[in-house]
């Protein structure tokens, strides 16, 4: 290995929902570590703006849609000539008690953070097994350990479940073909999102915080840092883990 193994200079790295939250800072880390970065996102325009903020490349990707996901692989890889790091950040929640969850909305949430997940795992794994190594990244959550609460989100807490038993079965599938796949469970982070959240159910960010050990939400910056150091050589014996940035969210 080299002086800094977390230098990521010739790499090229895809991220999923890479236009803006922690995708976004995801980005940034990585293009910060030298790669080359290519912003895979739903929303086109925001997906080229960001791309045109940071340096780097972007694409369309619906991750629902298995046959947009190869194409875009193999899209990246005919004009890059590589692909090294992919990071499957996309992803969505719907709040609803489980009786009233509906089965369109309880399918979407699945079809995006776990279809999606593997879809693009899949695809982009195809690539770099046949390539002699990668390194995929799978942005899961804590919701996926632990039933977090007041908000109703079964389908996310189950579909972030299946993300991180799904890094740890390719993981060790792929584990001795060069290829690693980890995951990061972030907590509550502060996005555009969270704060919607704190302006909507003001309720639910006060206990959130409450539980949380540190008191405050993640910065985009420190869930990207470590999403650079496992796509990195860092962490070349790690694979099949589940890094969990919560604040001590579920230590407790």
């Amino acid at each position: 290995m080299g002086a800094d193994t977390l230098d990521l200079t010739g790499k090229v790295a895809v991220v999923t929902g890479g236009a803006q939250g922690i995708g976004q800072a995801i980005a940034q880390a990585l293009r910060d570590g030298g790669a080359d970065i290519v912003i895979a996102d739903r929303n086109a325009q925001a997906a080229a703006a960001t791309a045109a903020d940071l340096g780097g490349s972007s694409l369309a990707l619906d991750v629902t849609d298995s046959a947009s996901v190869d194409e875009a692989v193999e899209r990246v890889v005919t004009e890059r000539g590589r692909l090294d790091v992919w990071v499957n950040n996309a992803g969505i929640a719907a709040n609803a008690p489980a009786e009233e969850m509906t089965d369109d909305d309880w399918r979407t949430v699945l079809s995006v953070n776990l279809d999606g997940t593997f879809y693009c795992a899949r695809a982009a794994g195809r690539h770099m097994l046949a390539s002699g190594g990668g390194a995929i990244v799978n942005i899961a959550s804590m919701s996926g350990m632990v039933s977090n609460h007041p908000q109703p989100q079964v389908a996310y807490n189950a579909s972030k479940a299946g993300v991180i038993m799904l890094t740890k079965s390719m993981a060790g599938e792929w584990a001795r073909r060069g290829v690693r796949v980890n995951s990061v469970s972030p907590g509550y982070t502060a996005t555009a999102i969270l704060d919607q959240v704190r302006q909507r159910q003001p309720e639910w960010t006060e206990t959130w915080f409450r539980e949380t050990p540190m008191g405050r939400p993640a910065e985009p910056a420190e869930v990207a840092s470590v999403v650079r150091f496992l796509a990195s050589d860092a962490a070349s014996y790690m694979t099949g883990s589940n890094v969990v940035v919560d604040g001590g969210y579920t230590s407790w």
